[in-house]
């Protein structure tokens, strides 16, 4: 990775009085090297005039060794510009602090450092600042943007605490709801759709004869093995107690909206599942929030997946922005995907 060193920063260090250290920079220089870094030296205009070994660092200024900001220009935003372009390090005991409007989560960048005698000591930068809740903002939008083409989603989040028996307890209170209150508009449903009248008496059958569910049981990404294990006494349980002909299929999915030790259900006729997800999710974002999105990108398609009531995942592409200079800032696409 590469560094850009604060020259004069690093040649100042501890000098209350006297003049700015060359060797204090080569010691620097050298240090980055061995930690396997590669060193970029950016030095003030004025320091060629101030430093202790003049000639010396005129040569390495002439071989290219230690680049000089224009005159005219402030070293820090200088250095601070080209950090952030080329997504660098900066060694530097400087905190910038009257940047922070203009570049965002600079200490995630600047590596302190201290003298100890003749050897240089180099600290790590801190670890990046994340946005709140953006991987559930990416969510929402995305949902949001599902709806748009036509396609419900399940929005309620009760966060009601988790346990096998909570869950297949919560699934029998919603199926028995559902089929005292749903079948009525289910079999509307068909009529309105199949106008033919052979089809409609076979969907009517189907419909009296079928009672089989789809349970999405929506979990933390931390929570997820543990619902997994219970999902099998789930469905059991479901089905004996309904007195099912075919016990229900639960499926544990990640689902970014609820919280550690928690649960929702999202639960669907089987005959209304959706095979394939229309659409695939192109997600654009700046360069700042890419790893991390990138990292739970497959959470961001489960937690999608079972909020529309879709069997597979969606294709979930992420890519960095340079023109998304904030962090935080992402923009959602969905391209046309598994079905025609």
């Amino acid at each position: 990775m590469q560094v850009i060193v604060d020259a004069a920063n690093v040649a100042h260090h501890g000098k209350m009085e006297g003049q700015p250290s060359l060797n204090r920079i080569l010691q620097a220089v050298a240090a980055l090297e061995k930690m396997g870094y590669q060193p970029v030296l950016i030095a003030d205009a004025s320091l060629r005039h101030e430093i202790d070994q003049k000639d010396e660092y005129l040569k390495l200024v002439e071989g290219g060794k230690i680049q000089e900001v224009p005159a005219g220009t402030t070293a820090d935003h200088h250095i601070l510009k080209l950090a952030y372009e080329e997504d660098s390090k900066i060694l530097s005991n400087d905190v910038f602090r009257e940047y922070n409007d203009e570049f965002q989560d600079i200490q995630s960048r600047r590596i302190p450092f201290a003298f100890k005698g003749d050897s240089i000591l180099v600290g790590s930068a801190a670890k990046p600042k994340k946005i709140k809740n953006i991987l559930q903002k990416i969510s929402t939008q995305t949902l949001n943007e599902f709806e748009k083409k036509g396609y419900d989603s399940y929005r309620l989040k009760k966060n009601k605490k988790l346990s096998g028996i909570a869950v297949a307890k919560e699934a029998i209170d919603r199926i028995t709801k559902t089929r005292e209150e749903g079948i009525d508009s289910k079999l509307e449903n068909v009529f309105m759709k199949i106008p033919f009248f052979e089809k409609v008496l076979n969907m009517v059958e189907d419909a009296e004869t079928t009672s089989d569910f789809i349970i999405f049981v929506l979990v933390s990404p931390r929570d997820y093995r543990d619902a997994v294990r219970n999902a099998g006494n789930i469905a059991v349980t479901v089905g004996d107690r309904l007195k099912m002909d075919h016990a229900p299929l639960v499926a544990v999915r990640n689902d970014l909206f609820t919280k550690p030790g928690s649960f929702e259900l999202n639960i669907i006729y089987s005959d209304e599942i959706l095979e394939e997800s229309p659409y695939h999710v192109n997600i654009t974002i700046n360069d700042h929030d890419y790893p991390f999105i990138k990292k739970n990108s497959r959470n961001i398609a489960s937690t999608v997946a079972a909020r529309l009531g879709t069997w597979k995942f969606p294709i979930v592409s992420v890519k960095p922005s340079m023109l998304m200079e904030k962090p935080g800032n992402f923009e959602i696409h969905l391209e046309k995907g598994g079905r025609d």
